[in-house]
């Protein structure tokens, strides 16, 4: 059982991941500051470094929240018993929308970077897998002949190739697909990858 202790530096934790998740929607990763987390979560700037080791700690507890939500987003997006390509497609859509819609904390996810000589800790690199989680039951039934690591390996390509294309059109990039076009062209792209795929 908790003691108050812990109970009360639980809840602090809780109250600060809230204010940090809220200034990095508002304003990504720029827009967080301790001083201004620590003021919304109604406790002293000190009192942060109680609960948490560091801001990068506190960024990789609201990572942990977007991963988690986004996993969510990607399950619920893939009809039961869809075939394959159909999965693919819900799956690749589901992405889309999750980054337009939480774009600042989806980009966080990926843009963040620990202080020099700082590693990522194992139990955030462990909530990772999410992202592609979904996407290895359909492409194994594409490619039933891959074994464990080189489907594993298959579903990492393709979510980058996804991952880029959205990125780069969020981002704004001169060689991205204009944000209005984003959801066919990622169609057309998982349309052409998952066709590929097949005929190997």
């Amino acid at each position: 059982m908790a003691t108050k202790t812990e109970k009360k530096r639980e809840d602090l934790r809780k109250r600060l991941v809230d204010a940090a998740e809220l200034a990095i929607a508002e304003g990504g990763l720029r827009g967080l500051k301790a001083r201004d987390v620590t003021t919304k979560a109604g406790c002293a700037l000190g009192a942060l470094y109680n609960a948490v080791e560091d801001l990068d700690q506190l960024v990789m507890l609201v990572n942990s929240r977007t991963l988690a939500s986004l996993g969510e987003n990607l399950r619920m997006s893939v009809a039961q018993d869809a075939p394959p390509t159909q999965a693919m497609q819900a799956l690749a859509g589901a992405y889309v929308d999750f980054a337009l819609d939480n774009t600042s904390l989806w980009s966080a996810i990926f843009n963040h970077k620990m202080a020099i000589g700082a590693e990522v800790p194992d139990w955030h690199k462990a909530e990772y897998p999410v992202l592609i989680a979904e996407i290895i039951a359909p492409l194994g039934q594409l490619r039933p002949d891959l074994p464990p690591e080189a489907l594993t390996l298959r579903a990492q390509t393709l979510f980058a190739s996804v991952h880029g294309v959205v990125q780069l059109a969020i981002h704004g990039r001169f060689v991205g697909v204009p944000v209005s076009s984003l959801k066919s062209e990622v169609a057309a792209l998982v349309d052409a990858m998952t066709r590929g795929i097949h005929l190997v």
